[in-house]
């Protein structure tokens, strides 16, 4: 995935990204001001990345293939900036949704390197998915299968992530949430083992430098993935805090206790969780994710005493009258940054030395 440097209107990738990131960064909070602000900053990134689609479309018609794949890498940049900052009851953020996707469609005629695949399980059930390879990377190279949130599609979590997946020398398999969710937990994991399979079996992937990057729900999905497939050597996951979460809950609804104190076994059930996961973990709180900074922050202490590998991140939100708006790319690069670490040769959880912990904290908050 390595495109070439382009001066069109608007800069190239990198320069886009990094305005990306300063204006979330500083977008203001609440009140009237504050909404008049967003809905014109909403038309300015719209603008945007309907100006980089025509330079793409230009580059394309001139034969300038990278060039024009990474006008169009910008123009997905800009849309997801512009849909963070509508409601989704807003059909500008309908409309905005329809030009990512019909970005990606885009991308798949110039680049050819974006590929829909299927994925066949044990059960004859078949997944589509994307699978972007590497680039001009010598193969083999790492993959991470990436499961989209329960409520967008892999074509909306491959727009956002594949301008962030540049030149970090890994290849994609993105998913989506409803086609690897099943209420049988075997099946899931069965459906995501699939997927994994699929990845090893390919000459230009590693099949020992596999990850596994699951968001909101699918987090929880990414844990029991890990927890179950020991051929992956990173995931992005909720290292089962959400399971344990509802858990607690239904114990809470069930004996009436209303604002019961922690359970005596929570911080044992929590560790436990962890102890099934052999390869190294990213746990991701806030934001988009299903796991409170709290919880994540208790279990990334009993880690580091049981000598467990986790990480956590905590992406800068700014709260708004619409919600909280999360500043995505400076997200993304870090997890991707994490995971580029984590896959690279000799990082494997087998390498890292026993007598000491392995544990750092990726804060994304000023």
């Amino acid at each position: 995935m390595e495109y070439a440097a382009c001066s069109h209107k608007g800069g190239d990738l990198s320069s886009v990204r990094r305005r990306a990131a300063l204006f979330l960064d500083n977008l203001t909070g609440e009140g009237h001001r504050a909404s008049i602000a967003r809905q014109s900053s909403v038309t300015k990134w719209t603008t945007i990345g309907d100006e980089q689609c025509i330079v793409g479309e230009l580059k394309a018609s001139k034969g300038d293939r990278n060039e024009a794949a990474e006008a169009r890498l910008c123009a997905l940049t800009a849309f997801e900036v512009a849909r963070r900052l509508l409601d989704a009851s807003d059909p500008r953020w309908r409309e905005v949704t329809a030009k990512i996707e019909a970005g990606i469609e885009c991308l798949e005629m110039t680049l050819a390197k974006i590929e829909r695949v299927k994925i066949a399980a044990c059960d004859y059930t078949e997944i589509l998915a994307y699978y972007v390879p590497a680039g001009h990377h010598c193969p083999p190279t790492p993959a991470v299968i990436c499961i989209s949130m329960e409520d967008e599609s892999e074509a909306t979590l491959l727009a956002r992530l594949l301008p962030a997946a540049i030149d970090r020398g890994m290849s994609l398999l993105v998913v989506s949430h409803r086609d690897v969710s099943n209420a049988a937990r075997g099946l899931s994991q069965a459906l995501l083992s699939a997927c994994l399979d699929y990845l090893a079996a390919r000459p230009d992937v590693d099949a020992a430098r596999i990850g596994v990057y699951g968001e909101g729900t699918s987090a929880a999905l990414a844990t029991d993935f890990a927890g179950s497939d020991h051929r992956l050597v990173a995931a992005v996951c909720d290292g089962g805090l959400w399971n344990l979460a509802r858990v607690q809950a239904s114990v809470v609804w069930m004996t009436s206790l209303g604002d019961a104190p922690e359970q005596r076994g929570s911080t044992a059930h929590r560790t436990q969780l962890m102890r099934r996961l052999r390869c190294p973990v990213l746990v991701v709180t806030g934001g988009r994710g299903v796991v409170s900074v709290s919880e994540a922050m208790k279990l990334q202490t009993e880690c580091i005493e049981e000598r467990i590998d986790l990480d956590l991140a905590m992406p800068r939100m700014i709260k708004s009258s619409g919600g909280c708006i999360e500043n995505f790319v400076t997200s993304d690069d870090c997890i991707f940054d994490w995971l580029k670490q984590k896959l690279a040769y000799g990082a494997a959880p087998s390498s890292q030395p026993k007598d000491r912990p392995h544990i750092n904290a990726h804060v994304l908050s000023r």
